[in-house]
């Protein structure tokens, strides 16, 4: 078994590239439907508008798209150099369902991404179309890849144990695991939702500023976006909370620890505590009285949720995280729900584009779908602890035999370059915003699109 410093450092290493890798994949798929939809709706309609809003998202989605691949493929590293005694362990499963992402999503990607980047006005409309839906499917099936894998790390099936590794006994029950099917359509419609939150803060923000260059390209955008939100924040909450129990049901102590309790008392619902883990108590806790039995459908304030106390010590996740990470991820799909059914009113009452106050309230809602599916993703990963195969292999010893200073120098060297990059990808992001759409494109329509509407 590896020291706790090692098993710390090596969580935090992964913990971090993880989170730099989802902030792009919870855009770029989004992204890349949105510039299926809108040049396929060019290539149908002619409409110069449809061909600015492709042209314009397209800048943004093919930087983050690079720096998602790039950060997902050091993760795969991190998995046998950090994590040398798991990748053994797992690799009959989860390197094979980590394989077929490669030699489907990422073949599908990368033999489209060119023509969908460089195609435009060099090879016909309906190919161009073509190849965006193309990429589009392959970044849903890397999605579901994933799903599948980490979904399987939560609820094991379908394997026997021969010589300490997991063999494959019945892929169906692996691939299409139990959480899979509550997880999957859950980060599914995350990342769709994050990616509407993008492009409709940004919208927000051109008609904010009154760009009137970039007015109907904003309107358009903005609709679309809020269109999006209006249809999938209410399926969101709903699949979410079918997760959340089912995961409750598999996974008991990450409910007990997202909810904040320690006894089995509480018919209320937590705003905040300040766990103390040594006593197994919290020395401050807020809440709202009868709140959590009304969400567990219980009226009458007879049902409690259960308390950190029933778990064993030796497997109890870490309340803090896992705590404050639901938070994150719920308090803020409340807020996201709330800000698109105003929108929705206020676009059934004609003043979208007329409110100043929920104009700039969108803008600061931009990231708000990422904040969200970070909160979802530490309250996924910390809440399995101390497991990383749940039940079957625990954290503490899955870790590589390294030495401390070797994890801690690698750790700083990553956390300075997601730090930099970071920062390029958003000052590039602000200065393409800033610079605006290209203006609308005039001219003779291609021989596969209809006659162009010129502006």
């Amino acid at each position: 078994m590896a020291s706790p410093d090692v098993v710390d450092l090596s969580r935090w290493q992964f913990a971090l590239t993880a989170i730099f890798h989802m902030t792009f994949p919870a855009l770029t798929v989004g992204l890349s439907v949105l510039l299926a939809v809108v040049y396929t709706v060019y290539v149908r309609t002619g409409h110069p508008l449809y061909l600015q809003i492709f042209r314009f998202w397209k800048k943004i989605f093919v930087v983050g798209f690079g720096l998602g691949v790039v950060a997902g493929t050091v993760m795969t590293f991190e998995f046998g150099l950090n994590w040398g005694t798991y990748a053994h362990a797992v690799g009959p499963v989860i390197g094979v369902t980590i394989g077929m992402e490669v030699i489907t999503a990422f073949f599908l990607e990368a033999g489209f991404i060119g023509l969908m980047l460089y195609g435009d006005g060099r090879i016909r409309p309906r190919t161009m179309a073509l190849a965006s839906w193309m990429v589009a499917f392959g970044t849903l099936l890397s999605t579901t890849w994933i799903l599948s894998a980490n979904s399987w790390m939560q609820d094991p099936v379908g394997y026997e144990k021969v010589d300490g590794q997991f063999q494959a006994k019945d892929w169906i029950d692996i691939l299409f695991n139990p959480a899979f099917a509550h997880r999957f359509p859950h980060m599914l419609l995350a990342v769709l939702i994050s990616a509407a939150w993008f492009v409709g803060g940004i919208s927000a923000w051109y008609l904010v500023k009154k760009r009137s260059a970039a007015q109907p390209m904003a309107r358009r955008c903005l609709s679309i976006a809020l269109g999006v939100l209006g249809v999938l924040m209410p399926v969101q909450l709903y699949v979410g909370d079918g997760t959340a129990v089912f995961m409750g049901q598999r996974q008991l102590p990450k409910l007990e620890a997202f909810e904040g309790n320690w006894k089995s008392d509480n018919n209320g619902y937590n705003l905040l505590v300040v766990p103390d883990t040594d006593k197994g108590e919290n020395r401050l806790r807020i809440g709202i009285p009868h709140l959590g039995s009304v969400i567990a459908q219980d009226l009458s304030g007879r049902t409690t949720t259960p308390g950190l106390l029933r778990t064993p010590p030796d497997e109890r996740p870490d309340m803090w995280t896992t705590f404050y990470g639901f938070r994150a991820m719920y308090g803020t799909a409340l807020l996201m729900f709330g800000t698109a059914f105003a929108g929705v009113v206020l676009r059934m009452r004609r003043r979208l584009y007329d409110s100043p106050r929920f104009l700039r309230w969108m803008v600061w809602m931009t990231p708000a779908g990422i904040i969200a599916i970070t909160g979802g993703w530490i309250v996924a990963e910390t809440g399995r602890q101390p497991w990383v195969v749940y039940g079957q292999l625990r954290t503490a010893d899955a870790v590589s035999h390294l030495g401390a200073p070797e994890v801690a120098a690698t750790l700083a060297g990553f956390v300075l370059l997601y730090v930099t990059l970071l920062a390029i990808w958003a000052r590039y992001i602000v200065r393409t915003v800033k610079a605006g759409p290209e203006a609308l494109p005039t001219g003779p329509a291609s021989p596969d699109v209809p006659e162009a509407l010129v502006a």
